[in-house]
């Protein structure tokens, strides 16, 4: 929701009348100087939306106000030009309305256009989430990495590296969606109070690092554009694409790392396939390349990359994993009550690329149990398990 400056206000006045921590609003605005705030200047006010009333007989901005449980100076700073004496019937002004439920309702189907449309509600109303764009998928797709919070400690998650593993991109949005709602309203998550994360914590999500491959999955073959024929061929002329996890050339991203990935190439397709084609060498495949450049630009502390399935999750690569990432690994599994596997015969993954390039701690968490792609009646409960440790990411 947007103010215009009037002669004497702040961002610690804004603060303290709506109700909204200073360094949210500060975060919301990071082109404009708090000490130096102009008349006129429009102001993002996040955690609000504004809405549309009509005046009725007898109104009083004194009675819209109490009706509505808002200070009166919120309706004189939306309505500038307002003349409380002088109301008409019929007359419109703008009410703020604070956002006080998830805008994140429906996982299901969860395409890359959805992903987008929920982004821009969210930001609207959260302006101090903060996005960039970080590459392109094959077809041109926007690879999208959103940051919250402005901690010295970069911790990173990123979710659909495989594009039948989608159900992982809607986990990250609603706690997203559900860790901004709890900054704005005060509000703890599982016990646990988010401002102190914010200001300790700076996170990293790509919530689809696999757009065009997630959308064939859940549209079919017209979602490969002109290259239809293509994958038509790759998948044996099959329409059913659910068993795809490769990105749209038939190459499996998470096979696309430079860590064994000679040893993983050799037990592997040696042509596009919907699933395992490693490519024809490491980091030939644009999203691929994207998330690698993102780590060595960001230098992160931690990652986390989302699959799914088997309630499992792996946390070393040969033994080039420091001493911290058990003591992380271990309060993962107390949170989500899932199994930790140090060491599995699997290579050339995004967390053995990180693990081994920066000997930071990094982390494959399998999501929910099945046949993939999980169906979407397990979303609940695989967000309760998971939620933990996104939190955990944020207090450890």
């Amino acid at each position: 929701m947007e103010v215009t400056v009037r002669q004497g206000d702040s961002l610690w006045y804004y603060s303290q009348l709506f109700g909204i921590p200073l360094i949210l609003i500060e975060q919301s605005n990071p082109q404009d100087s708090p000490e130096q705030l102009s008349i006129g200047q429009v102001i993002q006010i996040p955690g609000y939306v504004s809405e549309t009333y009509t005046i009725q007989e007898n109104d009083t901005l004194y009675s819209i106000s109490i009706r509505n449980n808002v200070p009166l100076d919120m309706l004189f700073l939306l309505n500038a030009s307002l003349n409380p004496n002088n109301l008409q019937q019929g007359q419109t002004i703008e009410i703020p309305q604070k956002v006080n439920a998830l805008l994140f309702t429906d996982p299901d189907n969860y395409t890359y256009d959805k992903m987008l449309d929920d982004l821009e509600a969210i930001q609207e109303v959260y302006p101090f989430i903060r996005q960039n764009i970080i590459g392109n998928s094959v077809m041109g797709k926007e690879l999208i990495e959103l940051q919250i919070g402005n901690g010295s400690k970069q911790v990173h998650l990123n979710g659909s590296f495989h594009a039948n593993e989608w159900i992982t991109t809607p986990v990250i949005m609603r706690f997203l969606n559900e860790y901004a709602l709890a900054l704005t309203n005060h509000l703890p998550i599982r016990g646990v109070f988010a401002l102190p994360l914010l200001t300790d914590t700076t996170l990293s999500v790509v919530p689809m690092v696999n757009p065009d491959g997630v959308n064939l999955v859940l549209n079919g073959a017209s979602a490969a554009g002109d290259r239809e024929q293509q994958v038509l061929t790759i998948n044996n002329q099959q329409e059913d694409f659910s068993n795809w996890k490769a990105n749209i050339r038939g190459v499996d991203l998470n096979n696309q790392y430079p860590a064994l990935w000679d040893v993983e190439a050799a037990r592997k397709p040696t042509s596009p396939e919907p699933r395992d084609f490693p490519g024809y060498s490491p980091l030939t495949e644009p999203e691929a390349i994207a998330m690698a450049d993102l780590a060595r630009q960001q230098t992160f502390d931690r990652m986390n990359a989302f699959h799914t399935q088997g309630e499992e999750i792996y946390w070393g690569f040969e033994g080039d994993e420091p001493p911290e990432s058990e003591d992380i690994v271990m309060e993962y599994a107390r949170v989500s009550g899932y199994e930790p596997v140090q060491y599995i015969d699997s290579y050339a993954g995004y967390k053995d690329w990180f693990i081994q390039e920066f000997q930071q701690p990094g982390f494959t968490v399998e999501l929910g149990s099945g046949v993939n792609p999980l169906p979407i009646e397990q979303f609940e409960e695989i967000y309760q398990e998971t939620l933990g440790i996104m939190l955990a990411n944020l207090y450890l």
